[in-house]
């Protein structure tokens, strides 16, 4: 892993293209992402960005930008101007092109930098994207920041499978995962299990009883249109459909997220969202 040190004048980021129905801004605490080399880095849209990559592998260096937390304090409330003026909530998603909690997290306190900050300077909408069980490191910070502003944390858990073949493990195994998003639920935080890009399932029905007792909603997703091009072009150049028609023929048709969201219907008590109407938290009901 290549590590270096950047500082950013601005690190929000005025959101367009899938998430400009999402959030007004994101925010990346860090350029590059070390779960480039596990199974969510395989078909991750951000490799495909040669402005960020610059010719580098994904998954193989790690900018941390060490003045995100002061520059967010000196940017916010400008860019919380823009967004009321705009007749929108300031609203973040962090993070859209990075992992904010990475194994690096621990020794450099980007995000943990990051949420302090914003806890003087609170959005009014707050999205914690994560594929990493290490967002209940944060668990006093978050839970802090969300008597201050709307909070919701996203945690992707995209198969009960551990692996497919032919590609690397997850980052964070799946165990793991649906411990953090139950410690976060039953913390009181409003946690949203993420099943982006959907993977083959081998028990659906399990699966989402899972989901339930984990959090209170639950967000599907295909990488067709959900990889930011409307026939899923970006994911076929990568190594992820071929691996999962090998173990479920069909799942990378949308039609498989069709199938499996009237099993989750089915199952899930909660509200069910698809797409980026689901990571805006534009619900469709579940189970009664």
């Amino acid at each position: 892993m290549d590590l270096s040190f950047t500082d950013v004048a601005n690190p929000l980021t005025r959101t367009g293209g899938y998430l400009a129905g999402v959030t007004s801004h994101s925010l990346q605490p860090y350029r590059g992402c070390p779960l480039g080399s596990s199974l969510c880095g395989v078909g991750c849209y951000v490799q495909h960005n040669p402005w960020l990559t610059r010719g580098r592998r994904w998954g193989s260096f790690l900018e941390i930008r060490q003045s995100t937390a002061q520059a967010y304090l000196s940017h916010a409330p400008r860019e919380r101007r823009w967004a009321h003026r705009k007749g929108s909530r300031f609203s973040i998603f962090l993070a859209s092109s990075t992992e904010p909690f990475p194994p690096q997290e621990r020794r450099y306190g980007v995000t943990a930098a990051l949420l302090e900050a914003m806890l003087v300077e609170p959005p009014d909408e707050l999205v914690v994207q994560t594929h990493s069980a290490a967002v209940t490191d944060h668990r006093g910070s978050l839970l802090e920041l969300s008597r201050r502003c709307r909070l919701r944390v996203h945690v992707s858990i995209e198969s009960d499978r551990e692996t497919l073949p032919g590609l690397p493990p997850p980052g964070s195994p799946v165990a793991r995962r649906f411990d953090a998003a139950r410690t976060l639920h039953e913390a009181g935080l409003e946690t949203v299990i993420t099943v982006a890009p959907l993977l083959p399932l081998l028990d659906a029905e399990t699966f989402f009883r899972r989901a339930a007792a984990s959090a209170g909603a639950l967000v599907l997703d295909h990488f067709v249109g959900g990889d930011g091009t409307p026939d899923g072009r970006r994911t076929h150049r990568t190594a992820l459909p071929a691996a999962m028609e090998a173990v479920e023929p069909g799942s990378s048709s949308p039609e498989y997220l069709e199938r499996v969201l009237e099993i989750a219907r089915r199952v899930f008590p909660g509200p069910i969202g698809v797409g980026a109407d689901g990571f805006a938290a534009r619900y469709r009901a579940g189970a009664a």
